[in-house]
């Protein structure tokens, strides 16, 4: 049976009160039925593009490709299916934000969503501005036990797929191998022995891997010998964090195109 739109608004206006409504991470959930959720998650850039006033000069192309990158890997994350795209320009349509909208239909086409998948947004038409900013927001759908916020177990390795990279300190280009592809992306999603999975943002590996570690109740015990720095920032997600066990690591490590470092262990949490 198909409802009719003043049908569905009657049903959500009767229980809006009392919608359940939960935030895990930066993500927000909506429960639209008894076991089935909407999954939102939002980004924001400044000061990163080809205009004048912008900090970090950057083709307009790549400030929408990296810009949409950061909420379609916490969507991708949490296990969600990515379902429609916004994005929210301070600029008017013109060359600039047309190359801004290619980039991040690029960066969505590169996930695997094809080119026909909604995308749709704002722009600022009536005040000059000389400064790149776009919000970026994507919602997905998922069914409360494919969540993977939480999954994670004791022993479980945290591993990083690609290194923290943020300017204006580092050059990120889309070609750099060091940082996570939506290649990459995809086969961490699909590698059995992956549990949770977090893409590490400003507030670098160490914070996101204590992320980890508190929402399955557990701790995280850090290797000794660190390859990477885990504090500093990795700018637009260019890797991310995910609790696995041996055999998951080890998959990876030989398979995935982007590298793969282990940063510590999970384990109980000391009295």
């Amino acid at each position: 049976m198909i409802l009719s739109t003043e049908t569905i608004y009657n049903t959500f206006k009767n229980i809006r009160q009392d919608l359940f409504i939960k935030t895990i991470r930066d993500l927000t959930l909506i429960r639209v039925s008894d076991k089935h959720y909407m999954v939102i998650a939002v980004d924001s850039d400044g000061g990163i593009g080809p205009q004048e006033g912008d900090v970090v000069q950057i083709p307009a192309y790549v400030s929408g490709r990296f810009a949409i990158r950061v909420p379609l890997l916490e969507i991708l994350s949490s296990g969600a299916t990515p379902i429609c795209a916004f994005d929210m320009l301070t600029m008017p349509m013109n060359e600039i934000g047309k190359e801004i909208l290619r980039g991040v239909k690029d960066e969505l086409k590169a996930a695997g969503l094809g080119n026909d998948f909604p995308v749709s947004g704002s722009t600022e038409d009536n005040v000059p501005t000389n400064m790149t900013g776009i919000g970026t927001t994507i919602i997905g759908m998922i069914h409360e036990n494919e969540l993977r916020p939480g999954s994670s177990k004791e022993g479980d390795l945290i591993i990083s797929v690609g290194k923290a990279k943020s300017g204006p300190d580092d050059k990120i280009t889309l070609d750099d191998i060091e940082i996570i592809s939506q290649e990459s992306m995809y086969l961490l999603t699909r590698t059995k022995g992956v549990h949770d999975i977090l893409p590490v943002g400003s507030h670098g590996i160490r914070y996101e891997a204590e992320q980890i570690a508190t929402t399955s109740g557990l701790s995280v015990e850090y290797n000794n010998k660190l390859e990477l720095n885990i504090d500093k920032s990795a700018g637009p997600s260019t890797c991310v964090l995910a609790s696995c066990d041996e055999k998951a690591y080890r998959e990876l490590k030989e398979n995935c195109s982007t590298p793969v470092f282990k940063i510590g262990k999970l384990q109980k949490k000391r009295e």
